[in-house]
């Protein structure tokens, strides 16, 4: 279980077949009245998590086994997929920001540039795995069932499950869409090359302010959805200053699927991240 927010597993599932993911491993537990942090909870009080029928000690054990082994598999995803060529991009952001409709746009303009999968995450239905196939490209549906994010385990058997359907793509793009939660992805390393945030602009400017820990955890910002913004009160300056004061350096472009504005810098980016990766790998 995931005692940062309370979420538990048990009934994943990828396309439908039941996940069986191993335990985590046990390690010395730190006492209750450390000042240690984890990664990526520095604001949070020791034992501030929704759980309330456990100790800080226990909590915090339990974080430092799930967090550890996560990253130890991460490197493991991230040294499968550098052997494959691919560029990994792990997209986060709140329900409804416009991700799947984003990944559908992008692969059609992508088109014959390079092969590339989608690894879609939800909690329940195969809904934007099927979006995903009806533009040709080969997906694979993780149903996190109670689970509010995608771990490394699962993008593991996940890339397995390509493998073996001879879809996992060489040399070209691995698009991770993560659960709708801007909170427990954060901590969750999964192998990708970088996080992709996405704010769309039917959300609060102050987002970033809000979940400091995935604008920073973050290598790129897409602002979505610019179309609407003459039916909205939103400033993106001021969207994009929040950000840049968690992040300093965080790169942004605004987008829209429907107008394309936008894109062709989109498109720029995923190329130039393709090309660095082929110019270490090839």
């Amino acid at each position: 279980m995931c005692t940062t927010c309370g979420c538990g597993g048990g009934n994943a599932t990828i396309d439908g077949l039941a996940l069986l993911l191993p335990r985590y491993r046990k390690r010395a537990t730190i006492p209750a009245q450390s000042s240690y942090r984890l990664p990526g909870h520095d604001n949070a009080p020791l034992g501030a998590a929704h759980a309330p029928d456990m100790t800080p000690e226990r909590i915090l054990h339990i974080e430092e086994d799930i967090l550890a082994d996560n990253d130890a598999q991460a490197a493991e995803n991230r040294n499968r997929i550098a052997a494959r060529g691919l560029f990994a991009l792990n997209f986060v952001s709140s329900p409804g920001s416009g991700k799947t409709t984003l990944l559908v746009d992008t692969i059609r303009r992508w088109a014959a540039r390079t092969p590339l999968a989608v690894i879609e995450g939800d909690q329940q239905t195969a809904n934007d795995a099927e979006r995903i196939r009806a533009t040709g490209a080969p997906a694979v549906q993780i149903n996190t069932g109670k689970g509010c994010h995608l771990d490394a385990r699962m993008i593991s058997l996940a890339l397995d499950r390509l493998a073996a359907e001879r879809h996992l793509p060489q040399n070209g793009l691995l698009l991770i869409e993560n659960v709708g939660n801007l909170v427990c992805p954060a901590a969750f390393d999964l192998g990708e090359a970088h996080k992709v945030v996405i704010l769309s602009v039917t959300e609060g400017e102050d987002k970033p302010l809000k979940y400091p820990d995935m604008f920073r955890a973050a290598d790129l910002l897409l602002v979505s959805k610019i179309d609407l913004l003459p039916y909205l009160d939103f400033s993106v300056d001021t969207a994009i200053r929040y950000a840049r004061q968690i992040r300093p350096d965080l790169p942004v472009i605004c987008v829209s699927a429907k107008t394309s504005e936008g894109c062709d810098a989109w498109l720029a980016w995923l190329e130039a991240g393709c090309a660095a990766l082929q110019g270490r790998t090839g």
